[in-house]
């Protein structure tokens, strides 16, 4: 099942660190089946606020993702990118092909009414 490295960054200022981060990062994630999704477009805010930037990697599996993000090389350049952007990294496992949330919505009701 595919999963995500998804990152809600801040805004930072400019710093020769993050571009070299940025031209080494796609080398880190090719031998985990990495790839860029969304990186740091601009969002459309719906609802609440979003401070900052989106990124999104596709990964084709959980053990992937972990893999990368603990891999020598992609630990190597981390701290290029944590010493200047503040923010979050998850990674997150996505749904089966074919998911529908109101069978979900089911299941949960269906343990709620038995609890």
């Amino acid at each position: 099942m595919s999963a995500y490295a998804v990152g809600h960054l801040r805004a930072a200022a400019q710093h020769e660190d993050i571009f070299v981060y940025m031209e080494r990062i796609q080398a880190t994630l090719d031998p985990f089946g990495g790839q860029f999704l969304v990186h740091g477009t601009g969002v459309e805010v719906l609802e609440g606020e979003w401070p900052g930037h989106l990124v999104v990697i596709g990964f084709p599996d959980l053990a992937k993702a972990r893999a990368w993000y603990d891999s020598e090389a992609y630990q190597e350049i981390l701290p290029m990118r944590t010493r200047h952007v503040a923010g979050e990294v998850v990674l997150v496992e996505g749904v089966a092909p074919g998911y529908d949330a109101a069978d979900t919505a089911a299941l949960l009701r269906q343990r709620h009414r038995a609890a």
